[in-house]
């Protein structure tokens, strides 16, 4: 089924189910009214969820609606725990090589990950708001997952159990205010604002055959100012899968139904496939021509990021922003 939160005035929205062609909504008032609760008692309430999705899907309910991305929040607009990891090793080796440093042996059998803001997500469709665009202005594609209770100490096969929905991420980065942070030797903090996430969650069993051993195998599209710029496959090289980042997490605790766990910088080796995030393009035109050529973004550019299945359709939704100043003292 596919999921939704409707902006309401409130911190958490309203719950919707949405159609599988993502045209119509029908509010999900009476089984839940946020995603939490749903989460929370999964097997109570996930089915009658499910019930009222084949209605909707067979044009049967009494009051469905138009579904309107742009009047979307987060699907989970806010959650108990945001880990991001960087799972596409390509990802890594190409900053490294652009620094002309070796990547230690380590990053390939125990995954990389920050822990990012929770408490503030942004909508699908809603602007990107910064300070200073020279701080280096950076989206970044991604797939993110959100699960259920996963048990301390537990194997990657059993992480994966947990998983429970899949959405888009857009986990924007200030480049230029990440040297100084990591310098300090305690990782990511306001290099991290807040991360966009696709209109809809949908449950695993929506992507068929794409869904495969934790990993979702399907090109992961992001067009920058109208042009696409990359069009990566999210799924053979995906060093580390979903529960193995989930595993990774659940070493020393518990991971709570609502936590919500990216897959980092999509990232393919051939470089025909475009790049997921400015800083990789920048690292080979540094390789390539001894320096970067491409500015970060700018006030008013925009960033679409899209996955699209088999028979063309959109799974989630698209993620579109557009980069705007901030309000002072918003």
């Amino acid at each position: 089924m596919k999921l939704a939160t409707l902006k309401d005035g409130s911190r958490d929205g309203q719950l919707v189910v949405v159609s599988r062609d993502l045209t119509t909504a029908h509010f999900a008032t009476g089984i839940a009214t946020r995603l939490q609760q749903v989460l929370d008692d999964w097997n109570f309430l996930s089915p009658q969820l499910q019930d009222l999705y084949v209605t909707l899907n067979q044009g049967k309910a009494r009051h469905a609606f138009e579904f309107v991305p742009q009047l979307c929040m987060a699907p989970l607009p806010r959650a108990y725990q945001w880990a991001d990891g960087s799972a596409y090793i390509n990802h890594v080796e190409l900053v490294r090589a652009a620094r002309k440093s070796e990547v230690p042996a380590s990053f390939y059998t125990d995954p990389l990950m920050y822990q990012g803001g929770s408490d503030d997500f942004l909508g699908p469709c809603d602007d990107a708001p910064f300070a200073n665009p020279e701080w280096g202005i950076d989206f970044e594609a991604e797939i993110a997952v959100i699960t259920a209770d996963v048990a301390n100490g537990a194997s990657p096969e059993r992480a994966l159990d947990g998983v429970r929905l899949l959405m888009l991420a857009n986990d924007w980065s200030l480049r230029n205010l990440i040297p100084n942070e990591l310098a300090k030797g305690f990782g990511f903090f306001q290099s991290k604002p807040a991360t966009a996430f696709s209109p809809v969650a949908v449950t695993p069993d929506e992507l068929g055959e794409a869904w495969q051993g934790g990993r979702l195998h399907l090109p992961l599209t992001s067009t920058w100012n109208g042009k696409r710029v990359g069009h990566c496959d999210a799924g053979p090289e995906m060093t580390f899968h979903f529960g193995q980042l989930i595993a990774h997490i659940a070493k020393t605790r518990n991971v709570r139904a609502g936590s919500i766990v990216g897959s980092g910088t999509v990232s393919n080796k051939d470089w025909t496939h475009g790049y997921s995030c400015i800083a990789e393009k920048r690292c080979i035109e540094t390789i390539e021509d001894g320096a970067p050529k491409t500015p970060f973004m700018q006030y008013g550019d925009t960033i679409r990021i899209e996955m699209k299945g088999a028979d063309g359709q959109s799974i989630f939704g698209a993620i579109e922003q557009k980069v705007v100043p901030a309000a002072a003292g918003a």
